[in-house]
Parts: C-alpha cells; sequence; structure tokens
C-alpha cells in the first residue's frame, strides 16, 4: 500500500476538525429584524419612553394644584412637597439617585453647585431643601415656568439695571432663613468638565450662614458607568432643545446619578469671594472628575480658614 505524505499540522489536528468546508454562523436569530441583536433596533425603548413621560405629565398635574395651595398656608409643608414631587419624578422618569453626603443642617445656606443638565433641577430639588436661582428665560418656558414659581425660583436676568433689585430679592430670602441653590458656572456645560465659577454670582455668599458645595455627575448608563461618549445623552447645552432632549433619555434604562454633598463651612472662613469662588470650584471639580473615573468618592472637607487663592 502506497503512503499519502500529510502536512504533520494536518495529520496531528483531531478528526473533528479536519472539515473541508469550514462552518459558518449566521449573525442573527431566527424571526427577521426583530429578533436580530446585532442590528439597530429603531423602536427599542419608544415603549420606555411613552410610559415614562405620560407619568411625569400626569404626576405633574396632579401636584401643580396641591403645591399651590400650599403656598397659600404657613408652614414647612410646600418645601416638603416640592422635595417629593422632584424625586417622585426623577423615579418615574427611570433616573435613579444617590446621595453622598448629608445637607448642612444650619440655615441658610447657600448650596454651589455645578450644572450640566435641565436634569439638575430634578435631582437638587429631590435632595436640598432650598429654592433655585435661575435665569429669568426660565420663567417664560411654558409648564417649567409654573413649576419653578411654586417652588419660588428666584429669577435673576444679569443686566445692569436690575442687578440690584435680584441681588437684594436673594438676600431677604437668605435673611428669611431659605436656602439657595446657585450654579456659579453661569450656563450648563457637556457633562465631561466642570466650567470656572464666575466670582460674581457669589456676592451674596456673606448673607448665607454657611456655605456648602455639591458636586452632580451622571455616571451610569444601561447599569454600566458612564464613559465620555455617554455624557451628553444627559448634558443639555447649546441650542438643544427640552423635548427631544426629555425623549432621548426616557427611552434608555439603567441611568443614575450622584449627589456628592460636600462638608460645610462659614463664608468667613476665606478672605474675599474670589477665594470663596476658587475653593468652591476646586471642590466640586475633584468630586466630579473621581466620579467621572468610577472611583469611590467621599466629600471632600472644607477649605481651611484664611487659605489663599491659587
Amino acid at each position: 500500500m502506497e503512503a499519502v505524505a500529510r502536512d504533520p499540522a494536518i495529520a496531528l489536528r483531531p478528526r473533528r476538525l479536519r472539515r473541508r468546508k469550514p462552518l459558518r454562523f449566521r449573525n442573527r436569530l431566527p424571526g427577521g429584524k426583530l429578533f436580530d441583536v446585532f442590528e439597530e433596533r429603531p423602536l427599542g425603548g419608544r415603549i420606555r419612553a411613552i410610559r415614562r413621560i405620560a407619568s411625569a405629565l400626569i404626576w405633574t398635574a396632579i401636584a401643580i394644584p396641591i403645591q399651590a395651595l400650599l403656598m397659600l398656608l404657613p408652614g414647612p409643608a410646600k418645601g416638603s412637597f416640592a422635595r417629593f414631587y422632584h424625586k417622585l419624578l426623577c423615579r418615574l422618569i427611570g433616573l435613579r439617585v444617590q446621595v453622598i453626603g448629608t445637607p448642612a443642617a444650619e440655615g441658610p445656606v447657600l448650596f454651589i453647585s455645578n450644572h450640566s443638565s435641565w436634569l439638575d433641577i430634578l435631582v437638587l430639588g429631590g435632595v436640598l431643601p432650598a429654592a433655585f436661582v435661575a435665569k429669568v428665560e426660565v420663567g417664560t418656558w411654558p409648564v417649567i415656568r409654573t413649576i419653578a414659581r411654586l417652588g419660588r425660583t428666584i429669577f435673576v436676568s444679569r443686566s445692569r439695571g436690575s442687578t440690584a433689585r435680584e441681588t437684594a430679592s436673594m438676600r431677604g430670602r437668605l435673611a428669611a432663613g431659605g436656602n439657595l441653590i446657585l450654579f456659579p458656572e453661569g450656563t450648563s456645560s457637556d457633562g465631561a468638565r466642570v466650567l470656572p465659577f464666575r466670582s460674581s454670582f457669589l456676592a451674596i455668599a456673606d448673607a448665607a450662614r454657611q456655605v456648602q458645595p455639591v458636586t452632580v455627575v451622571y455616571d451610569r448608563l444601561g447599569g454600566l458607568p458612564c464613559c465620555r461618549r455617554d455624557r451628553p445623552l444627559f448634558a443639555w447645552y447649546g441650542d438643544m432643545d427640552i423635548a427631544s432632549h426629555f425623549w432621548r433619555i426616557a427611552r434608555r434604562n439603567g441611568a443614575r446619578v450622584t449627589v456628592l454633598l460636600h462638608a460645610p463651612f462659614s463664608p468667613d472662613a476665606l478672605p474675599d469671594r474670589k477665594a470663596l469662588s476658587n475653593e468652591c470650584f476646586r471642590i466640586v471639580s475633584e468630586g466630579a472628575a473621581r466620579l467621572r473615573q468610577n472611583r469611590p468618592a467621599q466629600p471632600l472637607p472644607a477649605p481651611r480658614a484664611g487659605r489663599s487663592p491659587p
């Protein structure tokens, strides 16, 4: 019998692997586009989004008359219900809120936070016992203007002619024992960084008993850590409109935001408002960097008294 010479690599290969025609697998499950796991699913999340938006609108329609009635009554009920409204609204739209730290208890308190989206209003409104300071354009948006007014929001135009009147209004709110939430960046960012704080926004800090820096970072999407590609989904800036932005967020699942409440301190601990602005920016941005890197984050300590600006 004549021996046939074969390649040693082929001769040593197991019999089950000696196939003349390689196996070819289909990249889809049977059933067409609906069950295709490797292709885009344009219908994915639409039912979820419709359900969430409808729930948010119904809850808002129920909450507005209740809050309007509470505004006419004395006591802290209007503030407690406003926090409950924002907290439940976050849950209805599928946004889980994680809070690290404790809000300052000795008021009046000026909360200083970074700002990347209109979602910050819902998140911080459900966590902090305070009213917002917002630009005057917010007072012209349908539905949102009603909610903002019921939440006792202070609107500022930043024009020279009205600065004194608006500053007096904010000082009056603090003098009456109320807390305020301020976004000293002056605008919303893309979520990948914290914009420099404007020291002029902190001109009212001396009317507060305590200042507390706050870091807000949207750090989970689909239950997984967010990367730079995911942050524009939450961020609201430029010429984006709220309706389409809300629709995109409502379609997604597993979203989470982390609120990091740093140690409060007296504004008198720093020599001037520029030093106060620099220290608040440092604390807020360092906390945001740790959260964006998916590292364990803890509230940062208060700045040392008399620390000079960098």
